[in-house]
């Protein structure tokens, strides 16, 4: 994962709308683990513009009740943040932090959520690796411990302008990397040009997707179309890949694509139920 990052420092600095960025990382990548790390990262600069090409930004939302908003229980008083976060993803290389913590709740007894940037590097802030998980071993985890950490806080509601609607820009970016490292795996093996002009024109429309209102009906609507045709192309391609270690580390990975799946069905009814 180091290597990779250092070797795409340039590419970053060059892409700098996140939807392309995710798109040419995952082009750069060998393995679906870091092409998911090229698309998570790119998706973190919509919650925090001023990241800069060298850093590698983690987020900090899941604690031991998962990472709904009644669950979060970190909290944040006097600029400084206190409690724990599990299976943060990147946590043990991550240079900025990017936390979901509460302040208090509401008359109505909700959580008032805000999102914080703290230095991993800053006093109060301790990180413990977690076990590989069975895919994308590259991909490290961590369980970060904060004990009133200094943090700066970013402008914005902590749930309807950074949590909520980073669900929708990870899943846009991500699927947007794995539709690069996808193509780059198809001209190295020269599939078909149908096929890759199918990819091209899927990534069209994921770059396209990410100037849209990340909160709006008609865009998560959009998102669902755009994944399950994601998936159709990965399901469509399965018998053009050669026997090969690439092929057995994708395989052995592919369950990473899943994941959330049902927060995603969630979304996609609501949206309908949404739209006027």
């Amino acid at each position: 994962m180091t290597d990779f990052w250092s070797a795409t420092k340039p590419l970053r600095s060059e892409f700098p709308k996140s939807t392309e960025r995710a798109v040419v990382l995952g082009f750069h990548a060998d393995r679906l683990g870091l092409a998911f790390i090229g698309g998570y990262t790119a998706a973190m600069t919509r919650l925090d513009p001023t990241l800069g090409p060298d850093e590698l930004p983690a987020l900090c939302a899941t604690e031991d009740q998962g990472a709904h908003p009644r669950a979060i229980k970190t909290t944040l008083s006097a600029n400084s943040v206190t409690g724990t976060k599990r299976f943060v993803s990147g946590g043990t290389f991550a240079t900025r932090l990017l936390v979901i913590a509460t302040e208090g709740t509401t008359p109505e007894g909700r959580n008032r959520l805000r999102l914080v940037r703290v230095d991993p590097k800053s006093p109060g802030v301790t990180l413990e690796p977690m076990p590989e998980l069975p895919f994308v071993p590259e991909i490290p985890h961590a369980s970060l411990t904060f004990t009133g950490a200094p943090a700066e806080l970013l402008p914005g509601d902590g749930y309807e302008d950074a949590l909520k609607p980073f669900r929708t820009h990870e899943d846009l970016h991500v699927h947007a990397a794995v539709l690069g490292y996808l193509l780059s795996v198809g001209r190295r093996n020269t599939w078909p040009q149908p096929v890759l002009e199918r990819f091209l024109a899927a990534i069209v429309a994921a770059v396209g997707l990410g100037s849209a209102d990340p909160k709006a009906p008609p865009t998560h609507l959009a998102l669902a179309g755009f994944l399950a045709a994601s998936q159709g192309l990965l399901h469509d391609v399965d018998p053009l890949w050669a026997p090969s270690d690439e092929r057995t580390r994708f395989e052995r990975d592919r369950p990473l694509l899943n994941v959330a799946s049902k927060a995603r069905e969630a979304r996609r009814a609501k949206a309908w139920e949404r739209l006027p």
